[in-house]
């Protein structure tokens, strides 16, 4: 199945036109092993398969961004899934997340097809790059404060390496403060908003623009908190805000 075995490995097709900046630091990205712990995690996984995935070569590295790299709307979630972003080596791929929010994106015009399930499905984004505050899976979906801090800079240099990026997309409470974090480091000074489903905030200094939603996990979507209703509420405005620049693309 879908295999995964070195920086090389990880060339998307809209990522590859994207010039030498985000090819070097999705490389830098791989070959990361700075957290020991989320190290020891991220392979053990991928040693131990689901038994439906017993076929696959688990990616088992730290995950880059993927998208369009001329996109004004960055989307952000929280790390990649056990045997979704893990084993496929692409955010938001082949987990019950990435189903709710592909479906979602694609309706609102922003991805090609409604579903992304491995790293050569044709998946492509339209005016949007997704990425995850923290880029190896954590135990129990938990990352340490330490390992969110250790995460920083690589989302830092990924949101600056997006030349029109005006919009940034929180999936969750721990995106959300991991963009405000981000953004206070870009700034120079400390950047407040609270979070909220739905919420925009406009950033000073010339930031992108901030607006937070709640997180597609099963744990969400399973009990209402979010539905498909009010998730593509929050897309369709986020498309309407940047349809003059969709149409001219």
């Amino acid at each position: 199945m879908t295999t995964g075995n070195g920086p090389e490995q990880v060339s998307h097709p809209q990522i590859s036109q994207s010039g030498t900046r985000l090819q070097n630091l999705h490389r830098r990205i791989i070959a990361c092993r700075h957290c020991p712990r989320l190290v020891e995690h991220r392979e053990k996984i991928g040693e131990n398969k689901r038994a439906s995935y017993r076929d696959w070569d688990y990616w088992a590295k730290p995950i880059t961004g993927f998208g369009d790299p001329e996109a004004r709307l960055l989307i952000v979630g929280l790390a990649p899934a056990a045997h979704g972003g893990n084993r496929t080596g692409r955010v938001f791929t082949g987990d019950a997340s990435a189903t709710f929010l592909m479906a979602g994106l694609h309706e609102a015009g922003f991805a090609n097809q409604p579903t992304s399930d491995h790293r050569d499905d044709g998946l492509e984004l339209i005016n949007a790059y997704m990425t995850a505050a923290v880029r190896c899976v954590p135990p129990g979906d938990k990352p340490t404060v330490q390992e969110q801090r250790d995460c920083l800079p690589f989302f830092v240099e990924e949101m600056e390496a997006l030349p029109r990026l005006t919009t940034v997309l929180a999936l969750g409470q721990i995106a959300f403060q991991a963009c405000l974090k981000a953004m206070s480091q870009r700034s120079g000074t400390a950047v407040k908003a609270k979070f909220g489903h739905g919420v925009w905030h406009e950033m000073p200094g010339g930031l992108p623009a901030l607006v937070g939603s709640y997180h597609p996990s099963p744990r969400n979507t399973n009990t209402g908190r979010l539905t498909k209703e009010s998730f593509i509420g929050v897309l369709l405005k986020l498309r309407d805000e940047l349809r003059p620049d969709q149409e001219r693309r």
